[in-house]
């Protein structure tokens, strides 16, 4: 390996590293990735070890809405492409940008350990097939994902059926002659428990507490296209939405579904119609949360009861950055307290990529957060005034961009933005550090 102290060490060749493989690129910072597998993608990578993808998986966001800008998803791909489709696309954008040249793979990053105060450099620790290796790099920029590590509930009692995590569930014929129960009614938590209709026996879904459930499809366009252009008060656009989901979704808790006790917007919405057609066509009974479990029989907090023969627990994912210390990242919480979630307040040599979610920010947003922190280290290195005018800002303390929004008090609301004033502080910092911005 030629000499490292003078690059960025950029874990993980997902979607997010290769964004930040391409900004880096283009602006002249030296760097080394490092992926686990044997190839990018990330989780969009079913055949990834690592990868938490299903076989019925998609996009719930809509193409157009979600690639990036500069390499648009060819016309035949889906509107709401596959994962197979998302990982086909990936591996276009790193040949098309020629990343694949910038990343070691199968090498898998155990430890970052920096040396001493910013600046000083990090040792980086790796094992491949030929055992384990370590180099000394300028800083570290992490591009690991948020949706590998599982969020594990506890459960009172002892289940004598299968019990699973969403992340171990790939094909449907997992539940051939099963009574099953999904737990969390989630995105994944829906679209698996549609799986579990169609394979299984039965089919039940463990709530515990209301969602707003989106159409695909609102006048025959994605529901993601419609509206935007007008940025109206959070009042009215909620007031708004509403009607139109009304129209167009009716009243879940016709079905059995509980209501929310948030406001539109203050947690993502589940994006799904089928989940809401087979309640209504009786194929899905809707529980309350779990009480306790007893051999097959699972005792919910409403004094019902019910035998099954799996569980299946679609309660998400908890950040996970196994090869760093948690006092290195500033973590506050559930989640690092960082700059436009990706800047250390104190540090220039760390940077968190891609440790953001959004309703509708799509690959392009991403695209922004690491075009945004590449020109701010180049521009450290050039000396510019712009990039320490940053500098002072994010050591000067700062909050989640939120909008004002109040989002629900949740390990994985823990580092949610609203769309609109992320992208636009982030562009607003990228036209100071001499971009073009959006």
């Amino acid at each position: 390996m030629a000499e490292t102290r003078e690059q960025f060490a950029l874990i993980g060749a997902g979607p997010m590293g290769l964004a930040a493989a391409k900004t880096l690129t283009e602006q002249g910072i030296a760097f080394q990735g490092f992926e686990a597998h044997s190839d990018v993608g990330g989780l969009w990578d079913i055949e990834n070890p690592k990868s938490t993808m299903y076989e019925s998986a998609h996009l719930i966001s809509s193409k157009r809405m979600t690639e990036f800008a500069d390499f648009p998803m060819r016309d035949a791909v889906a509107e709401y492409p596959s994962h197979r489709e998302m990982r086909q696309y990936f591996s276009d954008f790193a040949d098309h940008f020629d990343l694949r040249r910038h990343f070691l793979f199968d090498a898998e990053v155990l430890r970052t350990e920096p040396l001493g105060a910013d600046g000083e450099g990090w040792r980086v620790t790796w094992r491949d097939a030929r055992g384990e290796h370590e180099a000394v790099f300028a800083g570290v920029m992490i591009a690991n994902g948020t949706l590998s590590e599982p969020n594990i509930p506890r459960f009172s009692g002892d289940f004598s059926g299968e019990l699973i995590h969403a992340c171990d569930y790939r094909r449907a014929r997992q539940f051939d002659g099963k009574r099953v129960l999904v737990v969390g009614a989630g995105n994944s938590g829906c679209d698996i428990a549609v799986d579990a209709i169609h394979h299984g026996v039965s089919c039940d879904l463990s709530m515990r507490r209301g969602y707003y459930f989106v159409p695909k499809y609102v006048f025959g366009k994605p529901a993601d296209s419609i509206g935007g252009a007008i940025r109206l008060p959070m009042w009215l656009k909620r007031r708004i939405d509403k009607l139109i989901l009304g129209w167009f979704v009716g009243n879940p808790q016709r079905y059995g579904f509980p209501k929310p006790d948030y406001q539109l917007y203050e947690s993502h919405p589940v994006v799904n119609s089928l989940v809401l057609y087979h309640a209504g066509h009786g194929d899905l009974r809707v529980r309350p949360d779990i009480d306790r479990l007893d051999g097959n029989t699972v005792h919910f907090k409403d004094g019902t009861q019910a035998d099954y023969d799996m569980i299946l627990a679609a309660t998400g994912y908890r950040l996970h950055y196994p090869f760093i210390d948690d006092a290195q990242l500033n973590r506050q919480g559930s989640a690092p307290h960082l700059f436009l979630n990706a800047l250390h307040p104190t540090r220039d040599d760390l940077f968190v990529m891609g440790m953001i979610e959004a309703s509708g920010l799509g690959w392009q947003g991403r695209h922004e957060q690491a075009e945004m922190v590449a020109r701010y280290i180049a521009g450290l290195r050039q000396g510019r005034n712009e990039a320490r005018l940053l500098q002072a800002e994010k050591a000067d303390g700062f909050n989640r961009v939120t909008g004002g929004m109040k989002y629900l008090d949740l390990e994985r609301m823990a580092y949610y933005v609203d769309k609109t004033a992320y992208r636009g502080t982030v562009n607003a910092w990228i036209k100071v550090l001499g971009g073009q911005g959006a």
